[in-house]
């Protein structure tokens, strides 16, 4: 067998080391009896069947013919039937919530591992949100957009009214410009109305 380091033997524990007995026909089949049989010490079911057993037991003992008294006064075999049953019982219902215990820590533990990843995905769920508002931030919404279209329909249409304003200031100066016919003279014409007189005079 090869020696083993001072260290490493140093830093394992000593009890870790030892080897404990194995109990025949494997510990969980024994656990398994040792919490049936503490269930049932434990329900209503076995005391009532206990005393009506002990009841009949005295009775017997003390009525039948002395011939047939297998355990006469003061019921040693009875006495030593309970003891046995103490002796046993105490060790069953020790082992049974031992098992409870060790059931009770694995549940604890997966309970915990649940409410880690609970946690942690409740956390990464957390950084998702932040991160969907921080770019959701930039992004413009209905109230944005319709503030938008109002500025742009109100400069549209005040667009509108300063061209329409500005064609009648252009029109009027177009129409201010051109003369007047009924006061402009074509010279033309007034040489030819003297002519016309002349010639109706003649």
């Amino acid at each position: 067998m090869p020696r083993r380091d001072p260290a490493q033997r140093l830093a394992t524990p000593a009890a870790s080391e030892r080897r404990r007995p194995q109990v025949p026909g494997g510990g969980d089949t024994f656990g398994r009896l040792a919490e049936a049989v503490a269930r049932n010490l434990g329900t209503a079911r076995f005391l009532i069947i206990q005393t009506v057993l002990v009841i009949l037991w005295i009775t017997f003992n003390v009525v039948a013919l002395k011939a047939f008294k297998f355990d006469p006064y003061p019921f040693i075999l009875l006495n030593l039937a309970f003891s046995t049953q103490a002796s046993y019982a105490a060790p069953l219902i020790l082992l049974a919530q031992n098992r409870q215990e060790d059931r009770d820590r694995a549940q604890l533990e997966r309970d915990r591992d649940e409410a880690r990843r609970t946690q942690q995905d409740t956390e990464y769920l957390a950084r998702e949100l932040a991160s969907i508002r921080i770019a959701l931030a930039d992004v413009a919404t209905a109230e944005d957009l319709e503030r938008s279209l109002e500025r742009i329909l109100d400069a549209n249409g005040s667009a509108r009214k300063k061209a329409k304003k500005k064609k009648r200031l252009d029109d009027a100066a177009v129409l201010s410009d051109q003369p007047d016919p009924e006061t402009s003279l074509d010279p033309a014409g007034e040489e030819d109305i003297p002519e016309v007189e002349e010639d109706v005079s003649g």
